[in-house]
């Protein structure tokens, strides 16, 4: 397994608060996805507010409610719209694994970390190391409302994993392609009008990536 290098890890801004990530949410139409009125959101992300504090919690969206195929075209790098990956045409068929929701249309994250220290490790390597610190590896859609709130969270050579979601084949096994999130070079099927675009992708669960750490929370709450 390789070394973890805690000078990698990049200080990052420190989320709005959950009210404010709730205009965010209606300002992008996340609520009309979700069908929920706007309203519901604000009041939600106030009363979690109360009990969870003003800075440092992600507001999330429960993937029923607005899966990824929705949610990543809203979100915005130098002007320019996040898109899918042309061959993950199956991407909201990635689902929960080994990670237990609130059941509930809303939730709060809480302790998010990029993972910064565990680039260039593997998949295989990096969940049973979270799992050790007590951590769960964020899902695709909690890593789109993330980059959605708080933009900066996406840098160039410093992008992340999102492990919590993985696709089951027919025969059980899991399918070796891994979500994750990071920022387009406007290079093959991508496109020269998408250079600097967030993108939703997918690594191989075996492959390691200088570039890619695993995004991780220390628990799910609703309120």
């Amino acid at each position: 397994m390789p070394e973890t290098t805690p000078g990698t890890t990049a200080v990052l801004p420190v989320l709005p608060a959950l009210t404010a990530q709730a205009e965010r949410l209606i300002e992008t139409g996340v609520h009309e996805i979700a069908g929920l009125p706007a309203a519901e959101i604000r009041t939600y992300a106030a009363d979690a507010e109360a009990s969870v504090g003003s800075e440092g919690a992600l507001l999330a969206v429960h993937p029923d409610r607005a899966p990824a195929s929705a949610l990543a075209p809203l979100l915005r790098r130098e002007g320019k719209p996040g898109f899918v990956v042309v061959d993950m045409s199956d991407v909201d068929e990635f689902t929960p694994t080994g990670v237990e929701l609130p059941d509930s249309p809303l939730y709060v994250l809480t302790g998010l970390d990029r993972g910064d220290h565990m680039s260039n490790w593997s998949p295989d390597e990096a969940l049973p190391a979270l799992t050790k610190e007590d951590r769960t590896p964020l899902l695709l859609t909690e890593g789109i409302h993330w980059v959605l709130q708080q933009q900066d969270v996406l840098d160039r050579n410093l992008c992340f994993m999102t492990i919590g979601s993985r696709l089951r084949k027919p025969n059980g096994t899991f399918d070796a392609r891994t979500p994750a999130i990071w920022i387009s070079n406007g290079t093959g099927r991508d496109g020269r009008e998408r250079r600097e675009a967030p993108k939703v992708g997918w690594c191989w669960w075996n492959n390691r990536h200088t570039w890619l750490g695993f995004a991780s929370t220390t628990g799910r709450k609703h309120y």
